[in-house]
C-alpha cells in the first residue's frame, strides 16, 4: 500500500495559485478588450475631424481609419485569448480536483487493506500528469498568443505616432488632430503595458 506519490501531491497548492493567476489575466484581458473598444469610438471621431478638415488632413484620415481596424483586429485577438483563458482555468479545475480526489483515494488506501484500489490511484496520477501536461501546452499556446498581441499592439503605436506626425499639417485643425492623435498614443501605451505585464506573468514562469 504505497501512499501518494509525493510530486503529485505538491502540485495542488500550486494549482490553485495558478488558477488565481489565470482569474488575474482574464481581467486584465477584459481591460485591455474595453480599451479596444475605445480606440474605436475614437478612431471613427477622428475620421469626421478629418473630413471636416479636408485634404490638409487626408494623411490623417487614413491613418484614423487603419487605427479603427486595429482596433477590430486588437478585439478579434483578445477575443482568442479570453477562449484560451477559459480553457486554462477549465484545466486547471480539472487537476485540481484529480489532485484532491487523488490524495484522499490514497488516503484511504493506505489507512484500509483496499489494496486492489492501489491500480486506480495508480490511473489518477497518471491521468493527473496528462491534464498538467495539457495545461502546460496551453499555457505555451497563450504566451505565443500574447506575444502576437503585443506585436499587433507595437504596429498600433507606429499607427498613433504617425497619426501625431500628420496632425501638424491640419492648418487650422492641427491642434485639434494633434489632441486626437495624443490620445491615441496614450491608449495605445496603456495596452501596450498591460500586454507587457500579462507577458511576465509568473503564470508562464
Amino acid at each position: 500500500m504505497s501512499p501518494m506519490n509525493p510530486s503529485i501531491a505538491a502540485k495542488e497548492p500550486q494549482a490553485g495559485i495558478d488558477l488565481l493567476r489565470i482569474v488575474r489575466i482574464n481581467e486584465e484581458i477584459k481591460a485591455v478588450v474595453g480599451v479596444a473598444f475605445k480606440i474605436n469610438i475614437m478612431a471613427l471621431n477622428a475620421i469626421f475631424l478629418a473630413k471636416r478638415a479636408g485634404t490638409a488632413a487626408l494623411g490623417f484620415g487614413v491613418l484614423s481609419n487603419e487605427l479603427r481596424t486595429f482596433s477590430q483586429d486588437l478585439r478579434s485577438c483578445m477575443g482568442a485569448l479570453t477562449v484560451l483563458i477559459h480553457r486554462c482555468v477549465t484545466e486547471v479545475s480539472v487537476v485540481l480536483q484529480d489532485i484532491r480526489k487523488t490524495r484522499l483515494l490514497s488516503e484511504a488506501v493506505s489507512l484500509s487493506a483496499l489494496s486492489k484500489l492501489n491500480p486506480v490511484v495508480v490511473r489518477r496520477e497518471r491521468e493527473n500528469i496528462e491534464h498538467q501536461e495539457r495545461l502546460a501546452a496551453l499555457r505555451r499556446q497563450l504566451l505565443r498568443a500574447l506575444d502576437d498581441a503585443f506585436q499587433l499592439v507595437e504596429l498600433g503605436g507606429v499607427l498613433a505616432k504617425s497619426a501625431k506626425i500628420e496632425a501638424a499639417y491640419g492648418q487650422s485643425f492641427a491642434a485639434s488632430l494633434a489632441q486626437v492623435s495624443g490620445e491615441f498614443d496614450g491608449v495605445v501605451e496603456e495596452i501596450r503595458n498591460s500586454l507587457l505585464a500579462l507577458r511576465h506573468s509568473e503564470f508562464f514562469k
